[in-house]
């Protein structure tokens, strides 16, 4: 990598940092958010963990061990150094999540790291102009080890919830979890330049036994609705959202919640 790029990529690293990290703000908005989804000790997934927001935040929440998983090798490494000390609290998995184990291609933008993603789908939508996407170019390909959320539970446990963010592979990350293995609640991102994974997630939650959504957009760590709505009411509910509104989580909860492994 020539020294151009590898300056673009630790700005836009620093420029995740300062977002998402270093805002005290951001801090507390998420731990408060999350609380409801943690229990004492209790183990969580962050499946697209980036620069470590969400894994902070669980950590804050209560949660006594946080499984981050990141592909991208520079990227696993910085939580790798933040998280260092933490012993099993906090555990690093440098791989992508998929339906089947393997290998994927993955796309990294490097000016902006917090997209980078294995759904083509995603990609080309996004350099296709798309408003809010404009001068985003994904200019780097890295093949990474790809594991599934059933490996990742035979290793480390069911989990009290899991956090999925991977640009447009929602889908992908959900077809390799089995129902036996499912959380009590999950989450998982959309953005509305390419809705077709999010209702293909959808699809899957319901062949996993989640029966209970809500939506929250963006970074606003509000529900739309505050109680649980119907599957057919948050299919709904994304179809109808302007492009405007970017992006936001899905989240899931099952009819009763189980023990955890």
């Amino acid at each position: 990598m020539n020294l151009a790029r590898r300056i673009a990529r630790w700005r836009g690293i620093w420029k995740s940092l300062v977002v998402y990290r270093f805002n005290a703000g951001h801090r507390r908005s998420l731990r408060r958010f999350y609380m409801p989804f943690v229990g004492p000790g209790e183990t969580v997934f962050d499946i697209g963990a980036h620069v470590g927001d969400r894994t902070a935040a669980f950590r804050g929440a209560g949660a006594g061990r946080v499984i981050a998983v990141e592909p991208q090798p520079h990227l696993a490494r910085l939580l790798r150094w933040q998280f260092a000390g933490r012993g099993d609290a906090v555990r690093v998995v440098a791989k992508a999540v998929g339906r089947a184990p393997g290998e994927v291609t993955l796309r990294v933008n490097t000016q902006n790291p917090t997209v980078a993603s294995a759904s083509s789908g995603f990609v080309d939508a996004a350099s296709a102009g798309a408003a809010g996407w404009e001068g985003q170019i994904w200019d780097e390909t890295v093949v990474v080890d790809l594991t599934t959320l059933d490996e990742l539970v035979a290793e480390f446990g069911r989990p009290a919830f899991v956090k999925i963010d991977v640009e447009g592979f929602e889908d992908e990350v959900l077809a390799g979890l089995s129902p036996q293995n499912a959380p009590d609640a999950l989450s998982f991102e959309f953005v509305t330049i390419h809705r077709a994974p999010a209702f293909r997630a959808l699809e899957e939650a319901t062949r996993l036994g989640y029966t209970r959504f809500d939506v929250s957009l963006g970074e606003s760590q509000k529900m739309m609705f505050g109680e649980p709505q119907t599957l057919e009411a948050i299919a709904a509910c994304l179809r109808e959202l302007p492009d405007a509104a970017n992006s936001g989580d899905v989240y899931c909860w099952l009819p009763q919640p189980r023990r955890h492994g």
